[in-house]
């Protein structure tokens, strides 16, 4: 038998073992939550990637959505600089080893949803000299970076988390390259990096930095010793690089944002795998200075995990809540909040990049969504404001990643699928 056909053969045994209902609320502070469900193997299927020709996603009436660079080198996060450049992180990493048959299926299933392009490992500038939203200059602003995702501007600096390390660019405005190598403010953990990705946002004073350190694993089935610093919220100095745990058990903490008007560190976080298509959801939620989320022992506040051995029934005790729920494996991968430039419907909330699920048999996310807040907390459904990524079950033109908002009123989402960073505006 073909390696193919044996991966055939056992994704149609694993689709059996687990196949089960659709949970219908998914979002929202208080979702339903469906008994775990336990398999050979996850659900799985991902969409193959498709040409968007002369389509375009769609948005809400009175938005437009236009190209504004193609053709880059997996673009992940983006930054708009003080000038109003943008910076795009263009990257892929990872380096953790197969230990299980049902990760090496996975990361078979996996590939077939990406990109054929090189990650380039570099930061592209983005330049609109005239502001007419057409950005014609497109250059390297550094490269040789190793996987660069979060980025981050403090007092004329650009700091970048790359997959093993926060480095520093000396910047001056209008600058539209690196004056020469980086600075190294401090080591990340790196050793195996099952989540490569690094999230990053500064604290609104710039003193801070906020670095997401992703877990080594689903369920700590490597040994926790692999989760030394992981699963967490760094909190990094900016004068120094000293660095301290700002929040524990948060499986992979994706993308950081500050709400404006209460000054409260926001994240995005993906949760755990292999107990059901609708379960666990990934979650936006608050981040509290010495919050703990759960990971590995329970999920969605105090559901213990009872693959989590040892089971530690003080540790589930303990466990925050997250506010607001994403649904079960939509891969939410970027958060920015909104501002008045963008109208009254989407003046006060959080736009969150879903990149997709890889592990149901009905695929979800593959957009972008509105999350309307009120009084500083989320108060309200979801609403789809960039979609059309999705073709069908089985294609997608698409896969939105990092969400920025511009301060004069555009939304940037980059797509590591096509390879094409988009602009959101008012009409």
């Amino acid at each position: 038998m073909s390696r193919s056909s044996l991966l055939i053969g056992v994704m149609a045994l694993s689709l059996v073992a687990v196949a089960g209902g659709t949970v219908s609320a998914q979002y929202g502070a208080t979702p339903n939550l469906p008994e775990p469900q336990r398999g050979l193997l996850p659900s799985m299927k991902i969409p193959r990637p498709a040409q968007w020709g002369n389509e375009l996603p769609t948005v809400p009436q009175g938005f437009k959505i236009e190209a504004i660079a193609t053709d880059l080198k997996i673009p992940r996060q983006t930054l708009v600089l003080p000038n109003g450049d943008i910076l795009v992180a263009e990257g892929s990493g990872g380096r953790a080893p197969t230990l299980r048959p049902k990760d090496f299926i996975a990361n078979f299933i996996k590939s077939l949803g990406k990109t054929s392009v090189k990650g380039g490992n570099r930061l592209t500038l983005l330049r609109d000299s005239d502001g007419d939203g057409k950005y014609e200059a497109q250059g390297v602003f550094a490269d040789n970076l190793d996987a660069p995702y979060g980025l981050a501007y403090v007092n004329n600096a650009i700091y970048v988390a790359t997959q093993d390390a926060v480095v520093r660019f000396d910047y001056t405005e209008g600058q539209s390259q690196a004056g020469g190598p980086p600075t190294k403010l401090t080591d990340l953990p790196s050793v195996i990096n099952h989540h490569w990705t690094k999230a990053m946002t500064s604290s609104p004073d710039g003193r801070f930095l906020y670095v997401g350190i992703g877990s080594n694993s689903n369920i700590a089935e490597r040994g926790m010793d692999a989760e030394e610093d992981r699963a967490m919220v760094w909190q990094i100095d900016v004068a120094t690089g000293m660095h301290k745990p700002y929040a524990t058990g948060l499986r992979n903490p994706t993308a950081f944002a500050f709400q404006p008007q209460t000054g409260q560190l926001w994240a995005v976080v993906n949760e755990r795998d292999e107990i059901g298509p609708d379960l666990v959801p990934d979650y936006l939620t608050s981040v509290r200075e010495g919050g703990f989320y759960g990971w590995p022992y329970s999920y969605w506040g105090q559901n213990a995990d009872p693959r989590a051995q040892p089971q530690k029934p003080e540790k589930v005790a303990a466990t925050l809540r997250p506010d607001y729920a994403l649904g079960s494996h939509v891969a939410a991968l970027g958060v920015a909040f909104s501002n008045q430039a963008l109208g009254a419907e989407f003046a006060d909330g959080a736009f969150v990049g879903m990149h997709g699920s890889w592990n149901r048999s009905n695929p979800v996310g593959y957009k972008v969504v509105f999350v309307p807040f009120r009084d500083g907390r989320p108060a309200g459904d979801a609403i789809d404001f960039v979609s059309g990524f999705l073709v069908n079950e089985g294609s997608t033109r698409g896969r939105p990643v990092g969400v920025t908002v511009d301060p004069r009123g555009a939304v940037i989402v980059a797509d590591d699928l096509s390879n094409t960073v988009w602009r959101v505006t008012r009409n």
